[in-house]
């Protein structure tokens, strides 16, 4: 009996010691839950509804609209169809933002059209994508808005004549590096500062567009007299148009860049599309009215700075404002190109896709900072040529490539996977017009003026196929061996962690 005493007691005081073990471990097991949630949306699902309608809003409208809207009044040459081709763009880009909702909310992950392509079309079509944006398309397209801030900002400096290229770039460099800190420290912060530059560069388009809607009221209508007499209506031009007027609109489908981090992405990521475009569009044709209030359709074509030419001669003596919020208006779309173009990045290497250590996330401010940090590298390597514009304007046709596909990617899964939930549904025609339209755009400016530079860009597009069979298909080992004592070291400098390794 003694003995049968000895061992209940051992067992009671066994139990015990499990109990108080498992207690005192439970506070470490729900730290661990909290950080696999955290991680689980890495950065966390942080973008609200206001935020998302200002990262459209704030990456849509850049310097484009106040600095050149003359490329699409070139093409048609008057001007009633170029106020028709402006709200034709933004109808057409709300077309394919529904389309990116229906992909989005179906396909919950960021990277945009990344995953949806891995999805419906397999890995070397999403490769060819990501190879694209992001070694060409987007750093070239972060460059150029962060030279156009430059040279605003440095213009008021160097009264009578051109700033010096060494202080344009210089001045581009520096906020291509303080917006990728920005971006790299904290998604509020990023957010934050988008909220704020969106604010800003919608003053000067309120400012536009009620003086334009003052001098409409004074009787300055003269310019809107036979809008459609003397206009050049063709095909080839009329894409041309959409192709300029398109380009203004580039980032319609930035929200899909971030859906992990959209708060409620069912409801916000389609409402963001359905508030945030047609403001644009509406913005957009207003501030094409107000511009034509007071210049002919001919004295636009010879502005430099078609928003610059409005305020000297409708703002002064406060025409300094407009350089000013042109400034602001570039570094909010840099800003939004950045908070999401690093997104792809790091889903493209969570798929093994670029090296690993882009698919990793800082300890410190869950966000994506070696994508991010990597994004702004080729970024600031494009500024250090004089003139990047032709490549831009060649490489552009690429985007509308890859938007075709991936709607295209929409239809066919449409019949290839029925089985996943469509918490948003469009109707069939949607997506069949918008593709049909990208192929149309990605054809005439080689139909219209043919050159070599769009060979050359097939060329680097399809030279991706030989990257990816040699290092993420057949994954060479000397090319591990190279990358393996890299990431450790990085991971190190960084503070950065795969997601999967706090998952687990």
């Amino acid at each position: 009996m003694g003995e049968e005493n000895l061992k209940r007691r051992k067992g009671e005081d066994k139990g015990r010691e499990d109990r108080q073990s498992i207690q005192s471990h439970e506070p470490q097991t729900m730290n661990l839950q909290k950080q696999a949630n955290l991680f689980l949306f890495p950065f966390g699902p942080c973008v609200g509804l206001i935020s998302g309608i200002c990262m459209i809003v704030g990456t849509i409208i850049g310097s484009g609209i106040f600095v050149s809207p003359k490329s699409v009044l070139a093409n048609v040459e008057a001007v009633g169809p170029c106020l028709t081709i402006w709200a034709a763009c933004g109808v057409l880009a709300t077309l394919g933002a529904l389309c990116f909702a229906e992909l989005g909310t179906m396909i919950t992950k960021s990277g945009g059209e990344y995953p949806y392509l891995m999805e419906a079309f397999g890995p070397i079509p999403a490769f060819l994508f990501s190879w694209t944006s992001l070694l060409v398309t987007k750093p070239s397209s972060f460059a150029i808005i962060c030279l156009s801030f430059a040279e605003y900002a440095s213009a008021p400096f160097y009264p009578g004549c051109d700033p010096p290229q060494a202080v344009i770039k210089c001045l581009a460099a520096a906020a291509i590096v303080v917006i990728t800190i920005v971006n790299s420290l904290s998604v509020k912060l990023g957010s934050y500062l988008q909220n704020f530059l969106t604010a800003a560069k919608m003053i000067i388009v309120a400012v536009i567009i009620v003086s334009g809607i003052v001098l409409l009221a004074q009787g300055k209508t003269d310019n809107f007299k036979d809008s459609f007499k003397g206009s050049k209506i063709s095909v080839s031009s009329i894409s041309l148009a959409f192709y300029n007027g398109l380009w203004a609109y580039d980032g319609w489908n930035q929200l899909n860049y971030i859906t992990e981090e959209l708060k409620n992405p069912y409801r916000n990521l389609p409402l963001s599309i359905i508030i945030g475009i047609p403001l644009v569009t509406v913005c957009y044709v207003l501030i094409n009215v107000s511009y034509f209030t007071v210049m002919t359709s001919t004295e636009l074509l010879q502005s430099q700075a078609v928003a610059v030419t409005f305020g000297d001669r409708v703002l002064y003596p406060a025409s300094w404002i407009v350089p000013l919020f042109v400034v602001f208006s570039t570094l909010g779309s840099a800003n939004g190109t950045c908070f999401t173009a690093g997104r792809l990045v790091y889903v493209a290497g969570r798929e093994g896709h670029v090296l690993k250590i882009l698919s990793y996330i800082s300890v410190k401010h869950l966000t994506p900072a070696p994508a991010i940090i990597f994004y702004g590298i080729i970024a600031i390597i494009y500024i250090i040529p004089g003139d990047i514009d032709s490549l831009i304007n060649y490489f552009s046709f690429a985007v509308w490539i890859f938007y075709g596909l991936t709607v295209l990617a929409l239809i066919v899964m449409r019949f290839t996977r029925k089985e996943l939930k469509r918490p948003i549904k469009v109707p069939i025609i949607i997506p069949v017009i918008v593709t049909l339209v990208s192929i149309l755009l990605v054809l005439a400016p080689i139909i219209s003026a043919p050159e070599l530079a769009y060979l050359y860009c097939t060329l680097f597009i399809l030279s991706g196929l030989i990257v990816y069979a040699l290092f993420v298909h057949l994954k060479f080992s000397w090319a591990q061996k190279i990358s393996k004592p890299i990431t450790m070291h990085l991971q190190m400098l960084l503070e950065v962690v795969p997601e999967e390794e706090v998952t687990e």
